[in-house]
This record gives structure tokens, sequence and C-alpha cells, in this order.
């Protein structure tokens, strides 16, 4: 089978790493794709955007699968034009796609199901936002309602940082946002697989948010992860999915929107049980490249048994007992606009991975360069 990934960094880097090991593959394409994706696959420039370029290519190169690593095609309903084609597809239609593209409608779709998630309220202008505030104690969680790669959220310690989240927020017409209620707890991501009704746990992983060292400065897409994440016990992954997950596949798949691909879950451990922090609807990066390294089954074939809606009856997927871990090295002024890097070389150390993130081939600037390390077998 010849399968299109579509992506440009880091995790799909390594998607495209675990996806060229399956004997189900003729050949893997990658659009955009990035120079150590070139390793794994041939690329094509077609922007993601571009749904119309992306089905002609599918066309033109007898492509039988599309991965689609990144949020924002997915929120734009690349999967159903895709689909539609008659084209297989892993990740979620557009409407179930709005776990992570609206962070109110997800906020909503937990309150009608009594998902235990923080306590929010929804706001549409920046003086409603203001006002709202009165309602919170500080610490505040302040976001952005929509795709923010992982950047769109301020937990204000004062009442300042908060109002000052908020007014840049609605600085950009038509914005909206969420406040939320702070959490207090550690932070884990479980992933999970699902057809739109039956679902497989797909590891955990913990990451770091925060660019500088000491857990400072502004919060990026993800500086670094390890998996598993020891503090999400088998006991306390029982009960997110019974509590959170379930539920939320349920009640997308009663709405008419079933969701299928990975489903990511953001989660609060607090001394009441997990809570939902957010959703994303794809692997997180840098938590994929770890992910990818641990898990030790035919990537593609599973795949297309979610797309299939065939995960009913399967058993869990096979993971390494090994840790995994990931560094993310970044450009000066990173996450704002990135300074001049000098190129930097992956590792050719055994057993360790270096993965591309965002770079060009030729007298490029690196944004984000990741390193996975581990014992696994690579």
């Amino acid at each position: 089978m010849n399968v299109l990934l579509l992506g440009s960094g880091g995790r799909e880097h390594a998607l495209a790493w675990k996806l060229a090991q399956s004997p189900l593959l003729t050949k893997l394409y990658a659009a955009p794709g990035n120079p150590g994706i070139a390793a794994h696959a041939e690329l094509a420039e077609i922007a993601l955007s571009d749904h119309r370029a992306i089905i002609d290519f599918c066309i033109r190169h007898s492509i039988g699968f599309v991965v689609i690593g990144p949020e924002a095609p997915l929120v734009e309903g690349l999967g159903d034009n895709l689909r539609t084609m008659g084209i297989g597809v892993f990740g979620p239609n557009k409407a179930a796609a709005q776990l992570e593209g609206s962070k109110g409608f997800t906020k909503d779709l937990c309150a009608r199901a009594k998902i235990p998630t923080a306590g929010y309220v929804r706001v549409e202008s920046r003086d409603g936002g203001l006002a709202t505030l009165d309602d919170f104690p500080l610490p505040v969680v302040i976001k952005a309602d929509g795709l923010a790669a992982g950047k769109g959220v301020t937990v204000a310690m004062t009442r300042e940082e908060a109002e000052e989240a908020i007014r840049d927020i609605f600085a950009v017409h038509g914005a909206s946002a969420v406040i939320e209620e702070f959490l207090e707890g550690e932070e884990a991501s479980l992933f999970v697989l699902t057809d739109g009704t039956h679902l497989l746990p797909f590891g955990s992983a913990q990451d770091h948010k925060r660019v500088g060292d000491g857990d400072t400065g502004p919060n990026t897409g993800g500086m670094g992860a390890y998996s598993p994440a020891p503090v999400l016990t088998p006991a306390l992954e029982r009960e997110a999915i019974e509590t959170i997950v379930r539920p939320t596949i349920e009640a997308l798949a009663r709405m008419g929107s079933p969701y299928s691909g990975v489903l990511y879950a953001g989660l609060m451990l607090t001394d009441r049980g997990p809570k939902l922090i957010e959703y994303n609807a794809r692997f997180g990066d840098p938590e994929c490249q770890v992910l990818m390294l641990r898990y030790e089954g035919d990537l593609l074939e599973l795949m297309i048994a979610t797309a299939k809606g065939e995960l009913g009856g399967r058993p869990d997927p096979a993971f390494s007992a090994d840790t995994a871990l990931t560094v993310v090295m970044a450009a000066n002024g990173y996450p704002g606009t990135p300074k001049p890097a000098a190129q930097s070389a992956g590792s050719t150390r055994p057993r360790r991975l270096a993965r591309r993130c965002s770079t060009r081939a030729r007298g490029w600037t690196a944004r984000r360069w990741w390193q996975a390390a581990g014992v696994c077998s690579a």
C-alpha cells in the first residue's frame, strides 16, 4: 500500500520512521516533510491547506491511506474530504476534531456528559472576560478558544497577568476565550486509539511546556517528554478512561460525530482523581517521539484497523517496559520569532535517535530539534 504522511515536524519524523517498518507498506510519501523524513519517505511540496492538491496527489500516486499528523488540517476538514473520495484516513473528521479546535466546545461537552474537568466560563469579549475574572480566585487559567499549537494558555498568578492575557486574546477580531479554575496536581498525557466505538490505550507520557530551565518562561508546544508516565498508574489510567475518555467518545457518537483516530487527553491528577485539562485530536509533539520508540507493533496495520472500525476484540498495543525520553533544542527566541541558529547534527550514538522539526535542507534556520534517547530498541 502507498501511504501519504502529512506534516513536517518531529512528530511526523517519528511517525515516518515507524511507518517505514511496516510490511504492509509499498511506498511512503510525505508532504511537505523535512530533511530527516526524507530518509524514510519521498517528499512532496504540497501545502497542507490545499485539500484539492492533496487529493490530486493521492489519485496520481495511488495512495491508499493518508496519515494526518498536525491538527490544523483535521480541524479544517481534510479527513472529511479524503473520505468522500474513498481514501482511507487516520484522523478524525472536522466535527469530531472540534475537541481540539474549540476549547469551548470541549468544555460544554464535558458539562453535558458530566466529565470531570475544571470549572469554566466562556467569554466572547474583552470586557466580558475582564468582568468574569471577578468570579475566579488566583491563580486562574486563560485559554484562547482555537488552535494555538500548545501556546494559547496562560496560567495567571496575578490579576494583572490575567488581564493582560485577556487583552492579548481579544486584540484579534472575532476571538473568544475560556476562563478556568486552576487545578492543583500533576499533569500527565494519556493516548487512546478509537474507531468511534471501541478504544485501545496507546501509552502515556509527560512533557515539559515552559521554554526556560527550572520551569520558567512562556509555554511552548513542548520542550521535552518521557514515556511512560509513572504518575499515571494503571489504576488512574483505567479511571481516566472510564470517567473521561470513554464518555467523550460515546457523547460524540450520540451527536452523530464519531471520533476515529488517536485521542490525546491532557490530564491533571488531582486529589479527587483525574480531571481533563484539554483534548488534542492527534499525537502530541514531542510525546509522539517517545511513544514511537516504545511501541513494538505494526503502526500502519493498527492505523488501518482504526480507520476501518476494526478495533473491537483486539489486544492492547504492546509497548516496551523501558523508558524513552526526548529533549528539544530550540533556537533563541522560541516560541516567539526564532533567531538564526547554527546547523545541528543528529546523534549517531547507538540506541539514540535525532529527529528534525521544521527545518530546511540547505542554509536553513533551526527552530526546534528533538533528540530521543532510551534503552528501547530502535
